[in-house]
């Protein structure tokens, strides 16, 4: 089969247009799930029993969830509840929400690494609970585990195309959209497979020079 560079030209725009959701979805997706996977870590490690069984439940019921059919339950059941929100926003909520309960993982390996003795020093020195927290122990604890966190968004980065079915016009979106207009597949397809291959490398490259820049 011969390959077409002119339906790589004309396929073109639309990638462009598609890369900037994928990457919009990305970069919101990432910050729902650093977010939430903090606030469901230290929800865990209060002592109230009450506050750690419901955030326990619903943790445990996401992750073991396909993203697949927490997407279709909030893009066409929450609807007729009433809830009606963007394709994008949904997806990025989604997609947050489900990594959410992997990070919070990560950040709990990372508040257990820390040395007991950074505890026993704030104690000593009188620091309200809330100053401990956010001036000894989470600053050691999320410097451990910015690597283990930036795996979780090539993942996410590989994840995204779940979302053409809900009809975010992200790149694989675009790709099939096009196929279907012009009968052209191999070409929109190939140039969607190549630029993920290009930007996950990229990113673990971005990942590496960090781990190495921490433990420096």
């Amino acid at each position: 089969m011969k390959w077409d560079w002119n339906a790589v030209s004309d396929f073109m725009p639309a990638f462009w247009h598609g890369l900037l959701v994928t990457l919009e979805a990305l970069a919101l997706g990432s910050l729902v799930s650093f977010t939430l996977g903090l606030v469901w870590t230290l929800l865990m490690r209060t002592p109230a029993r009450w506050v750690r069984w419901p955030v326990g439940v619903v943790t445990e019921f996401v992750r073991n969830t396909p993203l697949l059919v927490q997407l279709f339950f909030l893009f066409y059941v929450l609807p007729e509840w009433g809830l009606t929100f963007s394709a994008l926003a949904t997806g990025v909520f989604a997609v947050g929400l489900h990594y959410s309960t992997y990070t919070m993982q990560v950040y709990r390996a990372g508040i257990e690494a820390v040395p007991v003795g950074q505890w026993e020093a704030a104690t000593a020195l009188n620091l309200p609970r809330r100053r401990t927290w956010t001036a000894v122990i989470l600053p050691q604890a999320i410097r451990r585990v910015v690597p283990a966190l930036g795996n979780y968004v090539i993942a996410m980065l590989k994840d995204t195309p779940m979302l053409m079915v809900i009809t975010v016009p992200e790149m694989l979106q675009r790709a099939r959209l096009f196929s279907q207009q012009h009968f052209q597949f191999t070409e929109p397809i190939t140039v969607i497979g190549v630029a993920f291959i290009l930007i996950s490398y990229l990113a673990s490259l971005l990942l590496r020079a960090l781990e190495r820049r921490l433990v420096r």
